[in-house]
């Protein structure tokens, strides 16, 4: 174990930041990439809050090497980012794209030669527009695209790459882009919605199982978003509401993974807004994973009501706020412990949303997510104290980036990105987090 004052951490734990292809990337229609469902999105007028595109971004796809840089100064032993699977296969399937694959084969050479440890997601909500235009999720052929585009890229990078994640975030991804119709591909329809998501479950485990027959060395999991559900009041009626929330956003989509089938009262209770199963899927679903990557950012107060507001379904709760509590993560933990039993863990994403200012003096100044940091990272250690089997903490994110539907407005980023010029200018966070690994490094 290793300390720092009173928190002990793991020997070879991996402490990095997070980022997504399709938020940092940009060259959207460089070197051979196929358009992604998010491509065509963003660029329809209204979807996004500041009419922007992600069609540049951060312009990561040029200034990869100077940004490996930035990860080498903090001081991170690891870093976490996505394949975009239509930069490497552009139909979605077929004849791979060579230029995309040779693009992130030096990004994780660069990562290595750095002393940096690469975590690679294979599905950050972005996938092929051609796979869309057939139905995307809802299509059973994606899972099969999906099998086909994961063997690709394990045959690629596994040599090199040992930590793989299948797909982040499908809960919100899928309730939002396909039941509220609020983030791509925008459609609102609660029985294509269930359908994809039991669909895309399946694709993860076929995943899993090209990953185990490959007879790679390394482990492989899935990364899903787990906040708090709690009740606004004592009313039985909002505690009922929260129930509801907490397995619909949490425990729907993890269930089957781990338990082998989904929560009996929540099925009847979909009617026929209930996806339907195939022979061998739940079999299929519940090939164990080597660890559950967990994405933990506030906890959401949930009222009974009628809207159908945030991820809610059906009209049986409105989630009418949410915030930052860190000891959220302790619990959230625990819950999982609770249900599923001991797994091992990674926090894959851990962030704070703000509006920073502009940098003074090459400098930004966000006090908020300093102590957002230092009050998660105590969580942490309160966690491996519990005896939570936690193996890495990856902040999101690297840089300020393209927040989906939310454009450039929220900043989440330890560097500050000016969207002129392209700079990284570290925000004070950077600094601590530095001083953090720093502090870690030393016997």
């Amino acid at each position: 174990m290793t300390t720092i004052g009173n928190d002990h951490f793991p020997t070879g734990f991996l402490w990095g930041v997070a980022t997504a292809a399709f938020q940092i990337e940009g060259a959207w229609k460089e070197d051979g990439k196929g358009p992604r469902l998010w491509d065509i999105f963003s660029h329809k007028p209204g979807k996004i809050r500041d009419g922007s595109n992600a069609d540049i971004a951060c312009d990561h796809y040029h200034r990869w090497q100077s940004d490996l840089d930035l990860l080498q100064w903090l001081g991170v032993n690891a870093y976490r980012f996505s394949v975009s699977w239509p930069r490497v296969l552009p139909d979605g399937k077929g004849k791979p794209n060579q230029a995309g694959l040779d693009f992130y084969s030096r990004l994780v050479d660069g990562l290595l030669a750095r002393g940096i440890t690469p975590m690679v997601t294979l599905w950050h909500a972005d996938h092929p527009q051609t796979l869309e235009a057939r139905g995307g999720w809802a299509n059973r052929d994606t899972i099969h695209a999906f099998a086909e585009y994961a063997s690709l890229v394990f045959e690629t990078f596994a040599d090199r790459v040992k930590h793989w994640i299948t797909l982040n975030e499908p809960n919100c991804f899928l309730y939002q882009g396909l039941g509220t119709g609020n983030i791509a591909p925008g459609i609102s329809d609660w029985k294509i919605c269930y359908q994809s998501i039991h669909n895309i479950l399946v694709a993860h485990a076929a995943a899993v199982q090209c990953f185990r027959q490959s007879n790679q060395p390394g482990e492989i999991g899935i990364t899903m978003s787990v906040d708090l559900w709690e009740p606004a009041t004592l009313d039985p009626a909002d505690i009922a509401a929260a129930r509801y929330a907490d397995i619909q956003n949490n425990w729907w989509l993890l269930d089957p993974l781990f338990l082998g089938h989904y929560s009996e009262a929540f099925y009847k209770n979909l009617g026929e807004l209930a996806p339907r199963i195939e022979s061998g899927d739940f079999e299929l679903m519940s090939i164990p994973c080597d660890f559950l990557g967990v994405n933990y950012y506030w906890k959401n107060i949930v009222k009974a009501g009628s809207q159908n507001l945030g991820q809610a379904a059906k009209g049986e709760y409105t989630a009418t706020g949410g915030s930052v509590y860190p000891n959220g993560l302790v619990e959230v933990l625990q819950n999982i412990y609770q249900r599923y039993g001991r797994q091992v863990i990674y926090i894959t994403e851990n962030g704070l949303y703000e509006q920073d200012t502009p940098p003074i003096d090459g400098l930004c100044d966000d006090p908020n997510r300093v102590q957002f940091l230092k009050d998660h990272t105590q969580a942490l250690a309160e966690a491996i104290r519990q005896g939570i089997d936690l193996r890495g903490y990856f902040v999101w994110s690297l840089m300020d980036n393209f927040e989906w539907s939310e454009g450039y407005i929220p900043r989440l980023g330890l560097y500050y990105t000016d969207y002129t010029t392209f700079q990284r200018i570290p925000k004070r966070s950077a600094l601590w987090y530095r001083d953090f690994l720093f502090r870690h490094s030393k016997p």
